[in-house]
């Protein structure tokens, strides 16, 4: 659950049990906010279904992932097995490779970056190697919600590949809405408009924007939305969702929090109401194989620190684990987390640092997309 709509009451605190010991008054969100200033590029997400949904026809499986959100789902390649099969374990191979890429940002600065996980194969060329996307996912709806399936929703584009998440906004639960509605929604019109762009040449800005302005549900979502193509990982990110890659051990590469203010998160809504896909950073980035790609909402990010989920990245390949158990174990990790009042998490220190007495992780939808980079030699 991401926090706040698009009016702030209280500095949209909805966390339990945290005593202001600063000032937070303030915190209506600005309007008309640009984070930077950009033409739209590209962009792209997909799908989680509502349960009870009939499963889409052959054809669209391979457009996004879909998955009963009524339970814990971790979920692998949606072509093999049950539609519905929880906690199915799907490995693959890993490499590793060089040093770290240089990165575009689409015109803002950044600090470091992470991921999240669904399973999907999807192949890029680049020079004589054709790289791979191999992907799996974990949602652990915050315990509270399983009935409604929470607010999170994630797809993964298995021919395009492109993975995607979104966290609806919480608070619309205060006037009756269910926000989780508005993140499915946009994930579907996600997918719809990355099945629309060019092969290999997918534009997430572009797809991001055809999505918004497809999306009619009351509420409002963050997004992040990554995509392997010919000119390396393209990514758009709005919000408090993101993204990181991990190479060689290491974090090479973290998404950058846009937030208004401490969990004000900068956030989609329908209409011209809350930021604009225009607010959202674009990233660039080189990869090799080995590289390895985690997605997820808040309710990992807010949980663990990048070097907590690099740890876990690290055993899993070592292990000889595919995404979606690696999946698995980051997502059980930052659940662990949540419920412990008494670590230092990333929720906390920033809590502490807005000027609030708060110690412990923060219970909350979980999302995570773990995505492998190989590669296959062209001959």
């Amino acid at each position: 659950m991401a926090a706040s709509g698009s009016k702030a009451v209280s500095g949209d605190i909805y966390i339990d049990e945290i005593t202001a010991t600063g000032n937070l008054s303030n915190f209506a969100k600005p309007t008309g906010v640009f984070f930077n200033d950009r033409s739209l590029s590209s962009c792209r997400k997909a799908s989680m279904s509502l349960r009870n949904q009939e499963p889409p026809n052959r054809s669209l499986v391979c457009g996004y992932l879909i998955f009963d959100v009524t339970r814990r789902n971790c979920i692998s390649n949606p072509l093999d097995g049950p539609w519905f099969k929880n906690f199915h374990t799907w490995s693959s191979s890993c490499y590793s490779a060089g040093a770290a890429p240089d990165v575009s940002f689409g015109g803002s600065s950044s600090d470091e970056q992470l991921s999240k996980s669904a399973a999907s194969s999807d192949q890029a060329i680049l020079g004589h190697r054709t790289l791979k996307l191999i992907s799996g996912s974990c949602y652990l709806p915050h315990p509270d919600k399983e009935e409604t399936g929470g607010e999170d929703a994630h797809f993964i584009c298995i021919d395009e590949q492109a993975i995607g998440v979104a966290d609806g906004v919480g608070g619309w639960a205060d006037v009756g809405v269910d926000a989780g509605e508005y993140a499915r929604e946009l994930m579907s019109n996600s997918v719809t408009a990355i099945q629309e762009e060019p092969k290999g040449s997918i534009d997430p800005s572009r797809v991001l924007e055809k999505a918004h302005s497809s999306t009619k549900a009351k509420g409002s979502s963050t997004a992040c939305i990554v995509a392997l193509t010919d000119q390396g990982l393209q990514a758009i990110n709005l919000g408090d969702s993101g993204f990181i890659v991990v190479r060689d051990g290491c974090t090479i590469f973290q998404s950058p929090v846009q937030q208004h203010g401490f969990n004000f998160t900068y956030q989609l809504e329908s209409g011209r109401a809350g930021d604009l896909p225009s607010s959202g950073q674009v990233f660039t980035i080189p990869v090799a194989p080995g590289d390895v790609i985690v997605a997820g909402t808040d309710g990992l990010f807010d949980n663990l620190y990048n070097s907590e989920v690099t740890a876990v990245v690290v055993h899993a390949v070592r292990a000889g684990l595919g995404p979606q158990v690696t999946a698995q174990k980051i997502a059980a990790l930052a659940r662990q987390r949540a419920q412990d009042r008494m670590r230092q998490t990333p929720f906390s220190t920033a809590a502490q640092d807005a000027g609030f007495r708060y110690y412990g992780g923060k219970l909350d939808d979980i999302t995570v997309v773990v995505s492998f980079i190989t590669s296959t030699s062209n001959g």
